[in-house]
């Protein structure tokens, strides 16, 4: 029933298992714990809240269009992405109003009245508050 393992090969796997592990936490930590690239602070994650009729895809993309997305980053008070650099404030400005005009998918309804995006600008978050009317969106079917 048991398979019978000699003590040494059991110790020589049990370190074998204490190396894969310890190595992987350790890369773990160094890939964590390094939040600065060459260039900045790179855009780390998109968080959304208060959506409850669009789609939370469609908000990541309209904030993709706009430059905040994987490959870009913060340097100083510049956002720099693969195609350009842009004033930060002006970015953030340009999010703000194309997150208003994202529809509910398949209609011509504008539910987001209004929208407050900030960036944590040590870890690379982008936290954006979404405002909507429920009463413009009622109508849709």
């Amino acid at each position: 029933m048991f398979i019978k393992i000699r003590r040494d090969t059991l110790i020589i796997l049990i370190l074998a298992f204490m190396l894969i592990v310890s190595g992987r936490l350790m890369s773990y930590m160094s890939y964590a714990s390094s939040t600065e690239t060459d260039q900045g602070v790179p855009i780390s994650g998109i968080i959304i809240k208060g959506n409850d009729i669009v789609p939370t895809e469609t908000i990541k993309g309209i904030l993709a269009n706009e430059g905040f997305r994987t490959g870009s980053y913060i340097q100083g008070d510049t956002l720099v992405t693969s195609k350009r650099k842009i004033p930060l404030e002006g970015a953030i400005n340009n999010a703000k109003i194309a997150v208003t005009y994202s529809t509910i998918p398949g209609t011509q309804v504008y539910p987001i009245v209004a929208a407050d995006i900030k960036i944590d600008r040590t870890t690379g978050i982008v936290t954006v508050n979404v405002v909507e009317d429920f009463s413009a969106a009622a109508g849709v079917k």
